[in-house]
């Protein structure tokens, strides 16, 4: 079993009162939220986007492990898995008091912002890319 502590990148997210449904745990639809919380982090954080080229999702697989209850707050782990040609892979988990609530593999591709065709990643992006791989984690 994976805990946070397994994830090169970790990120925090508060949950709102907002968050919740009729039935009082945290809505499906904000978990896609979590997710993104933590892709930022790589992509934005690393400075990993070519000039002129953006960041798409082209594949998300998301499994619900268990409800999210408000108030608190959720931690989410992210770990690349594969680094392509002109995308990558992450494996993420959602955490609530330690616990796993929701695990996903997202494919990114990066887009070329004027043709809207995949672009391919620079040596820089991709060597970053594959320092936030652990070997401790396989999907």
């Amino acid at each position: 079993m994976t805990t946070i502590d397994d994830f090169p990148l970790k990120a925090r997210d508060k949950l709102r009162y907002a968050d919740t449904d009729r039935q009082g745990h945290v809505n499906n639809a904000v978990f896609a939220t979590f997710l993104e919380t933590g892709r930022v982090e790589i992509i934005f954080g690393a400075g990993l986007a070519d000039d002129g080229a953006a960041f798409v999702i082209a594949r998300l697989e998301l499994d619900f492990l268990s409800e999210i209850n408000w108030p608190g707050e959720v931690e989410i782990g992210t770990a690349v898995t594969e680094v392509g040609r002109s995308s990558f892979k992450l494996f993420q988990e959602v955490y609530q008091d330690g616990k796993p609530v929701a695990r996903a593999v997202t494919v990114i591709v990066q887009m070329n912002e004027e043709t809207r065709k995949s672009h391919p990643l620079t040596e820089e992006a991709r060597t970053r890319l594959e320092t936030y791989i652990s070997p401790a984690l396989s999907t």
